[in-house]
């Protein structure tokens, strides 16, 4: 699997057990802060790397330290950054997220770069020999500019994939609605499967979105799991039994392990089930680079954990 990664690419910095902000200038003392290489191709980068993917990463970064600290994290991961363009006249894109007690975890995010990234500062050439293309957060690109890089990674052989970052919203979905045909595989949540199709139902939702052009949609359910469906199939998988820690970066994970499934060769619920197992291991700690696994021990770890 060689695959680019092309995106929404953010330094996320983790804080656990913030009890509430505090009064004027006071301060409050924590368990944990945690950096963290996070994105819908950032965070999905890094667990490709770590299922064995050969990764590459393009999009948009500030001329930062932040940064100089979110390179140096993916290329430590084994990502090539040399698609990564700087913008001097940005900063990096990057989120604070206050984990509370009771798992709660609201963020403060600055967008930054991200929202700067045009296809312009991306070499199509280099591209060339990809088996797959993953693109997330194509609001930032627009819907004609997003379905021309997904129909361009089709044209050269590659499967493609898309993950929307913004909250689901008609308004939304009718500004990206140009990239969907050109969508071998759309990896929502379910509020935003809900958001953007006004369904009573994930089923209902996930349908109307594969009849405005998605190939397959497989949708994450938090605790619940996934539910992937084409204009064919309807396949329903349960989370793994965990302690969670937090979710963030969870639906990165599963996009990554069910990609990384699809390139193995496995059906849409094999695939899902390793994409559910890889958001398990990252519920389980801060980050989508917690701890060390790979594709080996997160396949040991689905064998030998009961589902939900």
């Amino acid at each position: 699997m060689k695959i680019a990664t092309v995106g929404v690419h953010v330094l996320d910095t983790h804080v656990i057990g913030i009890a509430g902000i505090p009064d004027g200038s006071e301060g409050q003392l924590v368990e944990t802060i945690r950096f963290s290489p996070a994105g819908t191709a950032g965070g999905t980068a890094v667990v490709l790397a770590r299922l064995g993917a050969e990764v590459a990463s393009y999009g948009a970064v500030g001329d930062d330290p932040i940064a100089a600290s979110l390179l140096a994290m993916l290329a430590a991961e084994g990502v090539s950054v040399d698609g990564l363009v700087r913008k001097a006249d940005q900063q990096t894109s990057a989120s604070v997220i206050p984990v509370r007690p009771n798992g709660d975890r609201p963020a403060w995010h600055c967008i930054g770069a991200n929202g700067a990234f045009t296809l312009d500062d991306l070499d199509l050439a280099a591209l060339d020999g990809i088996t797959h293309l993953h693109l997330g957060g194509p609001e930032f690109l627009g819907g004609p500019a997003a379905g021309e890089l997904l129909a361009h990674a089709r044209s050269i052989g590659a499967t493609t994939s898309v993950d929307v970052l913004a909250p689901g919203d008609p308004d939304l979905l009718a500004w990206i609605a140009d990239a969907l045909p050109h969508t071998d595989y759309l990896l929502p949540n379910d509020e935003q499967v809900l958001g953007f199709t006004g369904a009573a139902s994930l089923e209902e939702g996930a349908r109307a979105l594969v009849a405005a052009g998605a190939g397959c949609v497989a949708v994450t359910q938090g605790a619940k799991g996934a539910l992937v469906v084409t204009a064919d199939d309807v396949v329903e998988v349960p989370a793994y039994a965990i302690e969670v820690v937090d979710t963030t970066g969870c639906g990165d994970a599963f996009s990554a392990g069910f990609l990384r499934g699809l390139s193995l060769g496995r059906d849409l619920r094999g695939a899902a089930e390793l994409g559910c197992a890889a958001a398990a291991h990252v519920a389980q700690g801060l980050g989508t680079d917690h701890g060390s696994y790979t594709l080996e021990s997160v396949e040991e770890f689905a064998r030998s954990t009961p589902a939900r």
